[in-house]
């Protein structure tokens, strides 16, 4: 059997589980998780590679209306993949009874592609399975795809179809990476994205998507089994530093130490990681910053 290969992204509106989904392909944290909306700031690779076959998922950020330049950039991380993979998986949330116009704007965006899609209706977990045929036909409407999918990536449940339907469009092609490799992020940016997630989670709603992490020191101390990390959480008023920090510093030593458990199980070693929170008033609107925080052009 000749071996196949390609490069495949995925799109969506933001918070429809494009990140759930690529962790559960790989069964590794690849991307970091969070309930709240745009999550994912990069195109994200994952890589699953078996006998005959090597798929390289891209996992890029919510299509959006940008209120910011950051939000310029996540919006043409998106969609600066789509003509230039094998495949698109464009998912969506079953528990929509409706096409939004969120969905529709990507559906314009794609439908006159010569690439392979893939609607993935994520979440069927929510729904009578009676709805999901209603929202099969309405999505069949609007666009002729080359698969519809219905999974629940929390559960696991489907996404073997996805592979499976993926291998019949890709093309013969090379191994681009090595089998045991499952992403091409460095370190450094999974451990700064890790901590990102834990501030989500733990702030709630107190602290907006207005902070970015930087790893700005990365050692492993010398003739011991640990890793030295430091990182700089930036956020843009006074006001979200103080809910950062905490009481007593409370708050930022609760990041600090359910961030360094997943980094530990990332590293399989032991960790001392040191925070610091900065503020830069208007960060996600200034390109050096921007470019500090790895938010640079993509190429694909």
């Amino acid at each position: 059997m000749k071996f196949k290969s390609g490069f495949v992204t995925i799109v969506g509106r933001p918070n429809v589980g494009k990140s759930t989904l690529l962790n559960r392909l790989t069964g590794e944290k690849i991307a970091i998780t969070s309930d709240k909306p745009q999550t994912t700031r990069n195109a994200i690779r994952a890589i699953i590679t078996d006998d005959n076959s090597q798929i390289i998922f891209i996992d890029t950020p919510g299509i959006h209306k940008p209120k910011n330049k950051l939000g310029e950039f996540m919006v043409n991380a998106a969609q600066g993949t789509f003509k230039s993979v094998e495949a698109i998986i464009f998912i969506v949330e079953a528990d929509n009874e409706n096409i939004g116009p969120g969905d529709m704007y990507i559906i314009e965006q794609i439908m006159d592609l010569q690439t392979p899609v893939f609607l993935v209706i994520n979440k069927i977990d929510l729904i009578p399975k009676d709805k999901i045929l209603t929202l099969i036909a309405a999505y069949s409407e609007k666009m002729d795809f080359d698969a519809i999918i219905p999974i629940s990536a929390l559960n696991n449940e489907g996404t073997d179809l996805i592979v499976n339907e993926l291998k019949k469009v890709l093309p013969e092609g090379p191994k681009y990476y090595p089998d045991d490799q499952i992403t091409d992020q460095p370190e450094k940016q999974i451990v700064a994205e890790m901590i990102r997630e834990k501030i989500l989670y733990l702030t709630s709603d107190e602290v907006p998507h207005g902070t970015g992490v930087e790893v700005i020191s990365f050692k492993e101390r010398t003739g011991r089994d640990i890793i030295d990390i430091q990182a700089n959480i930036y956020c843009e008023r006074d006001s979200h530093k103080g809910i950062l920090i905490g009481k007593e510093g409370k708050m930022l030593k609760k990041i600090g130490m359910t961030a360094r458990k997943d980094i530990e199980d990332l590293l399989g070693t032991k960790v001392f990681l040191e925070l610091w929170v900065k503020v830069k008033d208007d960060w996600r609107n200034n390109n050096n910053m921007l470019r500090t925080l790895g938010y640079n052009e993509l190429e694909f």
